[in-house]
């Protein structure tokens, strides 16, 4: 009897200390990844390049998508939409915002269930979304929706925002060219004017939208793999379906 729990105990404390040895060697693997972590160059037509870390120990999914669509040539002669004073915003191939997505990836950020330490902050790069909370009274599901809708869209802060840290997945630091960053903030944006009114307001798409001349990225001889991706959840479709409208 005595033998068996000796045994017993000696089992329980194998899988104790192997499973220590995972947890501390994800730890370490967070510690000791700044030498692995792969460099974005980016040359916007005009300004200069930007260079940005990606943080593969933070958001995995997120990097292999981005590089994935990097080494596609995705980005090349795509434009920055939105500029405001604390982001830019790009990445569209509508050049608006509106642009269809061939798939969707997670969210990879605490709301959404991932442990995700990156604040944005000056110089982070985060992955645009959609938002559904506004029809969440709706249906609840639609805000799981809204967090799962990223694909190619990304920002760069150019100011802290606290309000943005665990609803938005940050994947990346500017390292070179945040001056960059800073001198697309304050490009003049178009103005939109309200025909009933005749009320005139300004709108974060810049007059003339800067184009990424050309991005790359060095991974340092690391293969990152392809994402995992899903359908893209179509708003104008569940509406539909929710009134009972077809085509």
């Amino acid at each position: 009897m005595n033998n068996k729990k000796i045994t017993l105990s000696i089992i329980a404390l194998i899988f104790v200390l192997i499973l220590g040895g995972f947890l501390t060697y994800g730890y370490y693997q967070k510690a000791t990844y700044k030498l692995q972590r792969p460099i974005v160059s980016m040359e916007i037509e005009g300004y200069g390049t930007i260079k940005m870390e990606l943080y593969p120990d933070e958001a995995p999914n997120t990097v292999k998508n981005f590089i994935k669509l990097i080494n596609e040539g995705y980005y090349n002669g795509l434009t920055f939409h939105r500029v405001e004073e604390s982001l830019i915003q790009g990445g569209d191939k509508a050049g608006d915002g509106t642009g269809t997505t061939e798939y969707s990836i997670n969210g990879e950020f605490k709301e959404n269930g991932y442990d995700n330490t990156l604040k944005f902050e000056r110089g982070t790069v985060g992955l645009a979304r959609m938002d559904y909370t506004y029809y969440s009274s709706m249906d609840a599901s639609l805000i799981e929706e809204g967090y799962n809708s990223g694909y190619a869209q990304f920002f760069i802060m150019t100011q802290n925002q606290p309000a943005f840290d665990g609803y938005y997945t940050a994947f990346g630091k500017v390292r070179e060219g945040i001056e960059i960053v800073d001198k697309l903030t304050k490009l003049e944006t178009t103005v939109e004017t309200n025909e009933e009114t005749g009320e005139t307001t300004k709108t974060t798409m810049p007059v003339n939208k800067p184009v990424i001349k050309s991005i790359s990225v060095d991974t340092f001889g690391v293969e990152y793999g392809e994402p995992e991706t899903h359908e893209t959840f179509d708003i104008n479709q569940w509406f539909m379906n929710l009134y009972g409208i077809s085509y």
